[in-house]
């Protein structure tokens, strides 16, 4: 099975950028379509964004896009997380997450996913 670290969140202002990534061990990345999704306080984890193990389709949220890109780098095992305009409600633990196959298409739910990282913590003020 596949094992999955999230690292690059911070504290930043609202307006800033940030890149989160997704660092993935154990087995072969590109087995893997990838998700980011995060979790606000008092609210449900919710699907940010998706991409498949080729990086050929990707699918975000509304409220996301146009400032949030996901990609991936299969020869480095990493999927990342562009996130630009940040705004107060982006706050949340983002979580990345693998879903086992080489499908063409995207997931948007959590139960999609067998696998997620331990989430890594965004805080934009305002």
């Amino acid at each position: 099975q596949v094992q999955l670290v999230e690292s690059g969140g911070q504290l930043v202002k609202a307006g800033d950028s940030l890149r989160l990534s997704c660092a993935a061990s154990g087995r072969t990345f590109s087995d893997y379509g990838m998700g980011w999704f995060r979790q606000a306080p008092g609210k449900e984890r919710e699907f940010v964004a998706a991409i498949n193990w080729s990086g050929s389709t990707r699918a975000y949220v509304d409220s996301v896009k146009g400032r949030f890109t996901i990609s991936r780098d299969n020869a480095k095992n990493t999927g990342f997380l562009q996130m630009d305009t940040l705004k107060p409600e982006d706050t949340a633990v983002y979580y990345c997450a693998a879903r086992s196959g080489q499908y063409d298409g995207t997931y948007g739910r959590s139960q999609d996913y067998g696998y997620w990282g331990q989430g890594t913590q965004v805080t934009v003020s305002s």
